[in-house]
């Protein structure tokens, strides 16, 4: 049943009169006349009583009539909420953000992102991005900061940092004067790593497999200040992107650049392919890459 027939119908009722309908929709009265006729054939009900001097509505038209405006009324409503959306005066933004650098690369575009879209609503998810890819899949949340590489076939996304990974050891440690290390020599000690849900978790070993050893674990933790406290412990060596490392500066810990490795911290946003990205999830990525690009 098509809407602009119904509004034909509704306003022939609402004015009066066929001739007054067509100047209200600036048509013209026989394009009017058509309209309801072909209503009145749809639905196989003579809609409008017209023996007399003025149309009325049969029993069957004030049944069509009060649905029509209902239907009408639906059909304004659903283009006012669609407005609302995309002029982001409403929504819903489902984030997962991880806890590695989460504070020093997105909290600054999340306060500006509230500022700018106070009515959007921030559903925020906080796990290592192994997990939030997962999340992702299941399509529990729209965007996702995490590492790269990722499935090209499961995501798009957009890389908004890249860092060198640095090595974190004991202040007291005999390779901690050095201002470069191989990862090669670190082969010998204990790692602390984070859960295995971290992405960086998977960078680390990668790399370790490269240069041809599997490392000893000796811990592993989802809290960045826990393991830098076990490195100033002597129990091993960690690993963080370097802007990070720099933020987190221990005095019994010392951070050394790792030569011989492309070893890197890609983070980019990340989201399904085959999903429709909504509009408060568009205004998150593009937000981000427009400060990203100051």
């Amino acid at each position: 049943m098509d809407l602009r027939t119904l509004r034909a119908f509704v306003e022939v009722i609402r004015q009066g009169g066929f001739s007054q309908a067509a100047k209200t929709l600036y048509t013209t009265q026989s394009n009017i006349s058509k309209s309801v006729k072909l209503l009145e054939e749809e639905v196989n009900c003579s809609l409008l009583d017209r023996s007399g001097h003025r149309n009325t509505l049969t029993e069957a038209g004030q049944i069509v009539f009060d649905r029509a405006q209902n239907m009408l009324a639906q059909r304004e409503d659903l283009v006012a909420e669609l407005e609302e959306l995309r002029g982001l005066k409403r929504g819903l933004l489902r984030l997962g953000l991880p806890p590695i650098g989460s504070d020093v690369l997105f909290a600054p575009v999340f306060a500006i992102y509230q500022q700018r879209y106070p009515s959007i609503k921030i559903q925020l998810v906080e796990h290592g991005g192994r997990h939030l890819q997962d999340l992702l899949h299941a399509g529990e949340i729209d965007v996702a900061g995490t590492l790269l590489p990722v499935s090209d076939e499961a995501f798009e996304w957009k890389e908004i940092q890249r860092e060198p990974i640095d090595a974190l050891i004991p202040a007291d440690h005999p390779l901690a004067a050095r201002k470069s290390i191989r990862l090669k020599e670190l082969a010998d000690m204990p790692f602390l790593l984070f859960e295995e849900k971290f992405a960086l978790n998977q960078v680390v070993l990668d790399a370790c497999h490269s240069n041809g050893f599997t490392p000893t674990i000796a811990a592993q933790s989802n809290q960045i200040a826990f393991v830098i406290e076990l490195v100033t412990t002597g129990m091993g060596v960690a690993f963080l992107p370097r802007m990070i490392a720099r933020q987190r500066k221990h005095v019994g810990v010392r951070h050394i650049r790792i030569s011989d490795t492309t070893m890197e911290w890609r983070m980019a946003l990340l989201w399904r392919r085959t999903s429709h990205l909504s509009f408060a999830a568009k205004a998150w990525v593009d937000l981000f890459t427009a400060v990203k690009q100051r």
